[in-house]
């Protein structure tokens, strides 16, 4: 709690340092400070002069337009790389201001001057103290514009990162999608001439498929109970055309957390996708999905569990294609290193178990 106040107040100092809503506020700051330290400084502590408030007058009327010379037009030719013309300006602009002080000074209190050149150890030269707090004090405005362009080019990188990285997202799922699309049709095709009151029963569930592929899952994030009822039509669709398949779904989450849930969409598609495919046992012996939800402790588990066919030939790795390829992908750029994804390989089963925090 301490850190997040912490950050709060960071964050309204950073954005009363770089908003533009706060400019006024910001230079009203800026001259009331410098104004008190003036006052307060040994610039006014001249001996018995009478026209202290003056000179505090014209040190305000020399320093601020360097402050602001400074800042708006100085700095610009900084930030476009011209160093060595921006400092040779710089010490301009310095040298020029504290000679119009010297010479204030000296024709305000010539009395005070001609007493001080008297005294041997040169009281004279404490008004060119100046040299030593001016450069520092322009150099505050400097920094301050150093520190508003640090932080915009930060906000810009990390917009520019979000674009990236909402760009490469929809692409991933914009694949994923056809992928899946792709799988059915040719399994509409296999129905069309062995089955076509199955294969018209699965034209009708695909349409629903479309449905919530183009309106419903558009957005950001989707339900966990509409993730699981896509899973769910898809696999009725499956056991339609292959009656030796026994396909079972658990969740013990209670229908409340099942609608709170939010998830991307399409995140366990490809799994149980690559279960259904692998299932197949060209034999027509018993094959078996077994999908498998829970949520307990902040984290949703996710467990597909798949048979394998001893007659059919699996690649190298069964989960190498290019809908796993972009699953994993999605993860890594939506949950960095937050999710735990397990897949394993036994004689007889695939067994694939994902994490993730909510």
């Amino acid at each position: 709690m301490n850190i997040i106040s912490q950050q709060t107040k960071d964050q309204r100092i950073v954005n009363f340092l770089v908003l533009k809503k706060y400019r006024v506020w910001r230079h009203l700051l800026f001259l009331g400070v410098f104004y008190f330290f003036l006052f307060n400084s040994k610039y006014k502590q001249i001996p018995e002069s009478n026209n202290e408030n003056i000179w505090v007058l014209c040190v305000c009327l020399v320093f601020v337009p360097m402050f602001y010379i400074n800042m708006y037009l100085l700095v610009p030719l900084f930030f476009k790389g011209k160093y060595i013309i921006y400092f040779i300006l710089l010490v301009g602009v310095n040298f020029i201001g504290i000679d119009i002080l010297a010479r204030t000074f000296v024709w305000l209190e010539p009395t005070i001057v001609t007493d001080m050149h008297r005294k041997e150890d040169a009281e004279l030269f404490k008004y060119f103290n100046a040299i030593f707090i001016s450069t520092p004090f322009l150099m505050v405005s400097t920094m301050v514009k150093l520190f508003q362009k640090w932080v915009k080019d930060n906000e810009q990188i990390a917009e520019l990162q979000k674009l990236t990285l909402n760009m490469e997202l929809n692409e991933l799922k914009n694949q994923i999608s056809p992928h899946f699309l792709f799988n059915m049709l040719n399994n509409v095709k296999a129905l069309i001439r062995a089955n076509p009151e199955a294969a018209t029963t699965v034209i009708m569930k695909l349409s629903e498929f479309l449905r919530y592929q183009l309106y419903e899952n558009n957005e950001e994030k989707t339900p966990l109970s509409a993730e699981i009822n896509f899973l769910s039509n898809f696999i009725n669709l499956e056991k339609i055309r292959r009656d030796n398949l026994i396909v079972t779904l658990e969740n013990n989450i209670d229908q409340h957390t099942l609608h709170t849930i939010l998830i991307p969409p399409n995140l366990f598609t490809v799994f149980v996708e690559n279960a259904v495919k692998h299932s197949v046992d060209i034999s027509g012996k018993e094959a078996f999905i077994n999908i498998e939800f829970k949520f307990e402790d902040k984290k949703l588990y996710f467990v597909c569990t798949n048979s394998k066919s001893e007659n059919y030939f699996v690649p190298n790795e069964k989960y190498s294609g290019l809908g796993l390829a972009n699953i994993k992908r999605r993860l890594e750029l939506l949950y960095n290193n937050n999710y735990n994804l397990e897949i394993t390989s036994t004689e007889n089963k695939y067994i694939v178990s994902l994490t993730l925090p909510v």
